[in-house]
């Protein structure tokens, strides 16, 4: 049998022992930098199947500004049609329990005649719960309230050139939907024009009102004027009258909700010319 010298084995031996380290080291540093490599490749979201993290964004603002016809829908149910006597207006639900806000001219004349047509059909009778005759205004408490009852947003401040709508019943057309801006601010009434009319009860001039260009007619008195976002802004009181023919002239006048509601107006502006409609 030959025999392999001793140092000659104890070389081989420890060759083969540093080669096997060689390889587990390389093989070692290899799979590290494959994890490397992966956690890097995930962790960037760039795995097939794997959804990115979200990322920040601008929320987006919603517009609080309503198109016309969600202004009608918004307030239509809100509206209500008012016959006292002969005279015919509009009013609005101005609180939850159903107090409705109108013209004071409107039912001056038949305060105990008052009937009421809501905007499901409900109809009821109606008296003055309180009136301010300087202001044009009044109140009516229902006898019978619709089985929704739905009162409008009171609303705030106006800016000159600001959009608004009137809903009301001119000449008898009912809910009957208007728009235009708001032409000036603290108008008085009955100052160009030389006319009686559009004064209160006592032959005072309406002051303090906003003027806007959304047409509006006798039987539109009483109703909501309201801004672009549906809220209530104001009541339609009068119209200028120039030709004295109660013909729409571009000009018409409310009461700021603010003073409607008592609390009071603003200073006297330019005059404008009133007829109560």
């Amino acid at each position: 049998m030959e025999r392999v010298p001793q140092e000659a084995g104890a070389a081989g031996a420890q060759g083969a022992v540093a080669g096997k380290a060689r390889w587990r080291w390389a093989a070692g540093a290899g799979a590290l930098v494959v994890v490397a490599v992966l956690a890097y490749w995930l962790g960037g979201g760039g795995g097939r199947g794997q959804a990115a993290a979200p990322r920040p964004s601008p929320t987006p603002t919603p517009s609080a500004t309503l198109t016309v016809p969600d202004v009608f829908r918004r307030v239509g149910p809100s509206v209500v049609v008012i016959r006292a006597g002969d005279a015919l207006g509009t009013g609005v639900i101005a609180a939850d329990d159903g107090t409705i806000l109108t013209a004071h001219h409107v039912v001056k004349d038949s305060a105990k005649d008052i009937d009421l047509t809501f905007a499901d059909g409900t109809k009821a009778k109606a008296v003055v719960a309180s009136a301010n005759p300087k202001r044009d205004v009044a109140t009516l408490r229902p006898a019978k309230l619709p089985e929704v009852v739905v009162p409008a947003t009171i609303g705030g401040a106006l800016d000159v050139g600001a959009s608004v709508v009137a809903i009301g019943n001119p000449l008898g057309l009912t809910y009957s939907v208007s728009t235009g801006v708001v032409s000036g601010l603290n108008r008085t009434t009955g100052r160009t024009t030389g006319r009686t009319t559009g004064r209160t009860a006592e032959g005072d001039d309406l002051d303090g009102l906003i003027q806007f260009d959304a047409s509006v007619n006798p039987g539109s008195s009483g109703g909501p004027l309201l801004d672009a976002r549906g809220l209530l802004v104001g009541i339609v009181v009068s119209i200028a009258d120039p030709g004295g023919d109660e013909a729409f002239a571009g000009i018409a006048f409310a009461v700021p909700i603010g003073a409607a509601l008592g609390g009071g107006g603003g200073d006297d502006g330019p005059g404008g010319g009133g007829l109560p409609i």
